[in-house]
């Protein structure tokens, strides 16, 4: 087993009872990867996390966007400490290169942000033939947490944060079809691919627990967010003050990318975190300072997730529980 390293200190349990979106504890000597960290939540989840003294990597195919966040999240918090590593998710084969190309020896948490979201026909597959939803969205953060487990093994009480939808809250997987290869409609293969990275997150959760392990997987989703209702982050993000005017009404509902960030972050920093829980906005899980929200029914199914794990280590030819395995 790599050589352990002590856990950067942690505020009081009392304090983290009391916990402040806009007074995050210090996270000074933490590692934390963020996929697709150079847009959108991920780069607030970036952001906060950075402004908060972590050492944050964001995980990213394009490196004129990721430099772009990069220098963003410079100019408002002065030292950050940011860098990018490749990572394509759509493509398993490259995974383990990018978990090499981190360079660490440990690795506080992960977040699993990153998707794609596609609106139209027809149904696009990638280079290894899967449906190109599903594989980015959760074969590739499937695959990844299987490369990134030893690294999270050297760190005792590190965390995999993954990031749901409400989308999949109305949506049942089809485990005979997890591919949509027979009846294909975007919405939905959206957020069946959602779904899946949910019930991983909670079956990762139990099998982390049986092998005795201090990584906890812990779940969240950032509710209703969108791009008018969230603060200009120029190049990576822009909003005209007309846009925000025109939608503002909108901000009893729902909120900005910002303020969507908050339950990821809280799910890394928050030492009073457990595994297998899950995390939303405080307001009918779409707005609001982040709390724990019952898991859906359809996210207890061990049966179902068990299935879904099987499958899913057929289609990558990986485990994210190997490591432990061979080490217990």
């Amino acid at each position: 087993m790599p050589a352990t390293s002590s856990v950067p200190s942690v505020p009081s349990a009392s304090r983290a009872s009391r916990w402040d979106v806009h007074r995050l504890p210090p996270a000074a000597g933490r590692n934390v990867l963020v996929t697709g960290g150079n847009a959108g939540i991920g780069y607030f989840v970036a952001e906060q996390l950075a402004g908060a003294g972590a050492t944050v990597v964001l995980g990213s195919r394009d490196r004129a966007k990721a430099e772009a966040a990069i220098a963003s999240i410079g100019s408002r918090v002065p030292g950050a400490r940011v860098r990018h590593v490749p990572l394509d998710l759509a493509d398993h084969a490259s995974l383990g290169a990018s978990v090499d190309a981190l360079g660490l020896d440990r690795l506080d948490a992960v977040v699993h942000n990153a998707g794609v979201a596609l609106d139209h026909p027809p149904r696009r597959e990638t280079r290894d033939g899967h449906e190109l939803m599903f594989a980015t969205n959760h074969l590739g953060h499937f695959a990844l947490t299987h490369h990134l487990a030893p690294l999270l093994m050297a760190t005792p009480g590190s965390r995999i944060v993954t990031t749901g939808s409400f989308a999949a809250k109305s949506e049942r997987l089809d485990l005979d079809d997890l591919q949509s290869a027979r009846d294909y409609r975007p919405k939905r293969a959206y957020a069946r691919s959602k779904l899946a990275q949910m019930l991983f997150a909670v079956e990762l959760d139990r099998r982390l627990r049986a092998a005795g392990s201090t990584t906890l997987s812990v779940l969240v989703h950032p509710g209703g967010a969108l791009d008018s209702l969230t603060p200009s982050r120029p190049p990576v993000h822009v909003r005209t003050t007309g846009e925000r005017l025109r939608h503002l009404p909108l901000g009893l509902v729902v909120q900005g990318k910002d303020a969507a960030a908050w339950s990821a972050v809280r799910a890394v920093l928050d030492p009073d975190v457990r595994g297998g829980r899950m995390w939303s906005p405080r307001a009918f899980g779409l707005r609001g300072a982040p709390r724990i929200e019952p898991l859906w029914d359809h996210l207890t199914d061990a049966t179902a997730a068990a299935r879904l794990w099987a499958a899913c280590a057929g289609l990558t030819g990986t485990d994210p529980m190997a490591a432990h395995r061979a080490e217990g």
